[in-house]
């Protein structure tokens, strides 16, 4: 099967496990990995926002991304996208042209933002990238909420008439659906992955959205949705969505919020040893922690009776 096609259904973005002193669980990583990949997914993304990829040095998002490719690159049935979110042209090149070589099957490429880049430089950035890596398949990450980076469908779509390997945009805008619906409507139609913990996936899948980037603490869920979905039963899925959403748009309030309730949510379920987060993290509160324990007693039939 083609990376392309491998860049379909739910993609996990992994968490990163911090023992209580804030230092990297390395063998803890490398079981999230095992577990995740046993849900059945066809590819899994590292490092995001939800790896806390701000708070990981360069040295420890290297020994990660090496147990990551240790674990699929002898795999042909899962594709390992690689993050480069790096502001700094010269420098997002260098680290996407070592993520290939390291074995990374794709590429997810967030364009900069500090400072406010212009246009033109974002693309210069974008097309540098893309060329040093052909042909291997890039995804575009489009995150304006938390980056301020503006891009509309006609931009997108010129630069993948020059850069056959830009293959799919993750779509992370409020709300997703017009441009995930636009970037259908190019020529050659664009594929979109819609991230945000999936808030608007029932938009998103019904303008076209082809795959899904949550969290990994509970991705049987994502899993079992999509597999209603695309099994023709949409009032099922949906109805699993609408009870995930009321713990998703709380949680969603922030990013360190979600990332700290998806490692409790981890930790309780025994997927890593440790909900340490690096400061400065969000600290739940007693309310948000029984939201998690709500939220675990809500879906305990489905995570124990999910089969991969």
């Amino acid at each position: 099967m083609t990376v392309k096609a491998l860049l379909r259904g739910v993609s996990p973005v992994l968490e990163v496990p911090f023992h209580d002193d804030e230092s990297v669980d390395y063998v803890g990583f490398s079981d999230v990995v095992a577990h995740v990949l046993g849900t059945g997914v066809t590819s899994v993304m590292f490092p995001g926002f939800a790896s806390e990829f701000l708070k990981l040095a360069d040295d420890e998002r290297q020994l990660l991304r090496g147990r990551l490719l240790d674990q699929t690159r002898s795999r042909d049935d899962v594709a390992a996208i690689i993050a480069v979110q790096d502001h700094a042209t010269i420098v997002a090149v260098r680290r996407a042209t070592e993520a290939v070589a390291a074995g990374a099957d794709a590429i997810n490429l967030l364009p900069p933002y500090l400072l406010g880049p212009t246009r033109s430089a974002v693309r210069h950035h974008v097309h540098a990238v893309l060329s040093a890596v052909a042909p291997t398949p890039v995804v575009l990450q489009y995150a304006p909420s938390q980056t301020g980076t503006s891009l509309d469908a006609e931009t997108i779509a010129s630069i993948a008439a020059d850069h056959p390997n830009l293959v799919a945009v993750k779509v992370e805008s409020t709300p997703p659906g017009a441009l995930i619906a636009a970037l259908a409507a190019t020529t050659p139609a664009l594929p979109a992955l819609v991230g945000y913990a999936g808030l608007q996936l029932p938009d998103a899948l019904r303008r076209g959205a082809v795959g899904v980037q949550p969290g990994c603490s509970f991705t049987e869920l994502y899993v079992l949705l999509w597999r209603l979905w695309e099994a023709g039963d949409k009032p099922s899925a949906l109805d699993l969505h609408r009870r995930m959403l009321v713990y998703l748009s709380y949680w969603m309030q922030s990013t360190e919020l979600i990332v700290a309730a998806e490692k409790l949510i981890s930790l309780r379920r025994g997927l890593i040893r440790s909900a340490r987060c690096r400061a400065p993290a969000h600290t739940l509160d007693d309310a948000e922690i029984q939201l998690v324990e709500a939220f675990l007693q809500e879906f305990s039939s489905e995570l124990a009776e999910f089969r991969p």
